[in-house]
Parts: C-alpha cells; sequence; structure tokens
C-alpha cells in the first residue's frame, strides 16, 4: 500500500491540493514500492478508489499495489 504523506482526503483532494513535490513524491512512490516486491519489471496494477460511489472506504487516500503470481491468476481468468 502506498499513502501520500499529506492528510487527503482522495484523489481530487489531492489532485487539487498537494505540491508538486508531494505529487512527484506519490508517483515515485508507487514504482519504488513496486521494485522491492519484485514485480516492478514483469508488470503491475495500482488501484485507488476515490469516493463513496468509487468504493472508497477508508476517508484517505492510499493505493493499493498487485503484481506477481497472484495478479497473473486474476488477469488469466477473464
Amino acid at each position: 500500500m502506498v499513502i501520500p504523506k499529506g492528510a487527503y482526503v482522495d484523489l481530487n483532494d489531492f489532485s487539487k491540493n498537494a505540491k508538486n513535490e508531494e505529487i512527484e513524491g506519490l508517483i515515485r512512490g508507487l514504482g519504488k514500492v513496486a521494485k522491492i516486491l519484485n514485480i516492478a519489471e514483469a508488470g503491475y496494477r495500482y488501484l485507488g478508489n476515490n469516493g463513496k460511489d468509487g468504493g472508497q472506504e477508508v476517508p484517505h487516500l492510499h493505493f493499493h499495489i498487485f503484481g506477481g503470481e497472484w495478479q497473473k491468476k486474476f488477469l488469466d481468468s477473464f
């Protein structure tokens, strides 16, 4: 999971109020975590729900990262 340092409710809040350094840090953080999990080269998915109708249940911006064998099995199921 990747969470920006600031207290942002959702992506709307983040995109409106975050400084450029925070936006860059979030994007770089997603890539860094994928490298740490050893899934960066093979591919991965990042997911962030936004707002009630978007499935957001927790009132802070965060992204989940999926990859590796689980991701391959999930994609192969379609």
